[in-house]
Parts: C-alpha cells; sequence; structure tokens
C-alpha cells in the first residue's frame, strides 16, 4: 500500500511531498518528505505519486494500492478528470506512466484523516525537520 501526500503554505508556496510505502503486512518498506521549493499544491501532490511509484518500483512491488486524500488527483489519473493545467500535464503522464509499470495498481480517494503519516512527512519536511 502507497500513501502520498503534497503540502504548499500559499498556492504557490513553499511546498512538499511526503509518502509511505507499507508491505503486505503493514510494515514500512520506505518512506520519505522532501521540501520541493515555492510550487502549488497540486505540484506537490503530483511529485509525491510520483516519487512513492518510483520507490514502488525500485522495491519490486508488483500489486499495489495507491492512497491518495485529493480526490482531483485521484480522478485525474483514473481519467476521469482532463488535466488542464500545462505544469502538471508532464507529471501526470509521469505517474500514469509509472502505475502502468506496476502488474496491477489500484489509486482509491481516502479521507485526510487516513493519510496522517503522509501528511505528517510532507509537514515536516516542509517545517525542514528530518522526515
Amino acid at each position: 500500500m502507497l500513501y502520498c501526500d503534497g503540502a504548499s503554505r500559499g498556492n504557490p508556496g513553499p511546498a512538499s511531498y511526503g509518502f509511505v510505502l507499507l508491505d503486505g503486512h503493514g510494515a514500512v518498506v520506505v518512506e520519505r518528505g522532501e521540501r520541493l521549493g515555492r510550487t502549488t499544491n497540486n505540484v506537490a501532490e503530483y511529485r509525491g505519486l510520483v516519487a512513492g511509484l518510483e520507490a514502488a518500483i525500485a522495491a519490486g512491488v508488483s500489486e499495489l494500492e495507491v492512497r491518495l486524500d485529493s480526490l482531483l488527483l485521484v480522478r485525474q489519473v483514473m481519467g476521469d478528470y482532463r488535466v488542464k493545467a500545462a505544469g502538471l500535464k508532464p507529471l501526470h503522464r509521469a505517474a500514469v506512466g509509472l502505475l502502468a509499470r506496476i502488474g496491477r495498481a489500484r489509486v482509491v480517494h481516502i479521507p485526510r484523516e487516513q493519510n496522517a503519516r503522509a501528511d505528517s512527512l510532507a509537514n515536516s519536511a516542509l517545517d525542514g525537520g528530518a522526515a
């Protein structure tokens, strides 16, 4: 299971992402938070997703459920919504391409409170703490 989140204080503003990849037993395989500089919340969300998918592929994951609290991101990645913002199109293509490299992948929307660890990693990175 992969949980991803992005954060931006201001839109655009200082931004970061966080993700946590869990194995089938709920143990952490890898987790990361990273500062991005100044960007939008949507870019931060996509950057977290792309980084998390890259980590899942590097870990050899062949079946994955991706959980995101951004309904917009979920709907764009699933093809329900078009990506209109030019700056998001390359990130969207990267995310969709990475999802295709995983044998079986499912992307689902979850309430924000169920994404607490990824949110914490993103905010910790944004605050300059260890993530």
